[in-house]
């Protein structure tokens, strides 16, 4: 029986590439978005055309999360940090599009698809470059959550826990657009831009991150 695998899925770069790593490895893949009051629905739209282009079934969730006020990757009524590359994910520094929990709760719509469909794994696109920034893309965060999760599954509880993959975690974002394009992931399509529009702002910190990621692998991106 072929192997199958829950993807965590943006329509982004990281996870775009999370996906397409996870289809090179023989798993069958089903993916999940979330509509959790981002300032716009555009990156869930590039998820759409994406899981079209590579035949994925997709589940979209919608999630109100009211205290999310606080956070400008929600608030349109707050400003967009605008730092250079090298600063973005300093050691100590969480940045204002933090999400309080966010990748919790995307694990555990993750873990209970994968639980209900028996899955094997779910793979997500946490890497290097934001877990210093980011409290809930460490690598710990998800060894604990993995340790959880077989306590609180059918699968766990039956002797055949649910593993958390994280195949980016350790690379750089020059590291991850070179799999990319080496898996011939469909990177015209994905949307890293925290802003939303026809095209990317090329000011908030996940496009700087993508630049300079592309950059550094000498590769040109081609979303742009």
């Amino acid at each position: 029986m072929k192997k199958k695998a829950v993807v965590l899925f943006s329509g982004g770069l990281d996870s775009t590439t999370a996906l397409c790593w996870a289809l090179s490895k023989g798993y069958e893949c089903l993916a999940v978005s979330f509509d959790y009051g981002q300032r716009h629905d555009r990156e869930n739209r590039s998820a759409r055309a994406i899981a079209r282009r590579l035949g994925v079934k997709l589940y979209g969730i919608k999630l109100d999360f009211p205290w999310f006020a606080s956070c400008s990757l929600v608030n349109k009524k707050l400003k967009l940090p605008d730092v250079k590359p090298e600063k973005i994910g300093r050691k100590g520094d969480i940045p204002s599009t933090y999400v309080p929990g966010r990748n919790l709760v995307f694990a555990s719509a993750g873990f209970s698809l994968a639980d209900a469909v028996g899955a094997d794994a779910i793979v997500l696109g946490p890497n290097v470059v934001d877990y210093s920034g980011y409290p809930d893309c460490r690598p710990e965060f998800y060894r604990a959550l993995e340790k959880a999760a077989a306590f609180g599954t059918r699968r766990g509880a039956t002797g055949r826990p649910i593993k958390i993959l994280t195949p980016l975690i350790k690379l750089s974002k020059a590291g991850i657009a070179r799999l990319g394009v080496r898996l011939k992931a469909p990177l015209e399509l994905t949307w890293s831009c925290y802003s939303g529009g026809k095209k990317p702002c090329g000011r908030c910190d996940s496009c700087k991150l993508r630049a300079k990621g592309f950059a550094d692998a000498g590769l040109e991106d081609p979303a742009l």
